[in-house]
């Protein structure tokens, strides 16, 4: 099993909190490049291996961490996922995966700050799939062999923008700069016990909003990868993010303000922080 980051930009193991420069390790400069070393997961459990032996450059410093992914050719969100959010939302169940993007412009690390830059922002934690190998028409029961591993996510979402016009279109309310934090790490999926089953939840401010487990989802992890591959060819390092469970602002008629600290985690993957701070500029402000 692998945790990778990119740690000030480089691809780094972490071992038990100790970080491993992957270029030090494999003696192979190509894999100082997270997207590479995720191209090829399948070597990084070796590597691993050997790096539990190897002296480390350090501590994991979290402010050196940068998205876990930082240049994916593609990035899905999907919405109304979770049967509770469902509930929620007092909507039917979708009868196909609700598929929209997140530019991948709006990525960023697991504790830089997001701008806000309207007064409807809201948290959505979400654990997000790392495709590792590509593929068209992917069978469901071979999703997870292309699969390199899950990370965790906020769909930070501008509900006025998302949900403006009608039909509304919900990739630039979700897009904004800042408003796709992912990581800490990508955690190999033979890291987890149950990789259908994972706890995730999200704290305002000190305050636990949502808490749930990703067998609440509505269309499964297989399910999501063998759907869209159907559609377009997947890539290495593409990235899914999966739904939210319950318990959104909007369904408690609370936003994102100034200096609320988004605190999100998920069993193995781990914790991001992120302070909310407002841009000084608003929607059509230059």
């Amino acid at each position: 099993m692998f945790r990778l980051l990119n740690h000030a930009g480089r691809a780094t193991l972490d071992i038990d909190g100790q970080r491993h420069d992957l270029e030090r390790l494999s003696h192979d400069p190509s894999l100082s490049d997270p997207m590479i070393a995720i191209a090829r997961h399948n070597e990084l459990h070796g590597i691993a291996e050997r790096a539990s032996t190897a002296t480390a450059e350090g501590p994991v410093d979290p402010k050196l961490l940068g998205p876990c992914v930082p240049r994916p050719e593609k990035v899905f969100g999907i919405g109304l996922n979770y049967r509770a959010h469902a509930a929620e939302t007092k909507m039917d169940l979708p009868p196909v995966p609700l598929t929209f993007t997140k530019f991948p412009s709006c990525l960023v690390g697991p504790t830089a700050d997001v701008e806000l830059r309207g007064e409807s922002v809201d948290w959505e934690v979400e654990l997000v799939v790392v495709i590792g190998i590509g593929g068209r028409d992917i069978p469901t029961d071979a999703a997870w062999s292309h699969i390199a591993g899950l990370t965790l996510g906020q769909d930070i979402s501008d509900r006025v923008v998302q949900r403006a016009g009608n039909p509304p279109q919900f990739s630039l309310g979700k897009s904004f700069d800042t408003y796709g934090p992912i990581g800490p790490a990508v955690v190999s999926v033979d890291a987890f016990d149950n990789p259908n089953d994972i706890g995730l939840w999200c704290e305002i401010s000190g305050q636990r909003m949502q808490d749930g487990r990703s067998s609440d989802l509505i269309f499964d992890i297989p399910t999501l990868v063998s759907y869209l591959s159907s559609i377009c060819t997947l890539r290495p390092g593409d990235l899914i993010f999966t739904g939210t469970p319950s318990g959104v602002g909007a369904s408690q008629g609370r936003f994102l303000t100034d200096g609320d600290v988004i605190q999100s985690a998920a069993e193995v993957i781990g914790t991001m922080t992120n302070h909310c701070r407002h841009s000084g500029s608003r929607i059509g402000q230059s």
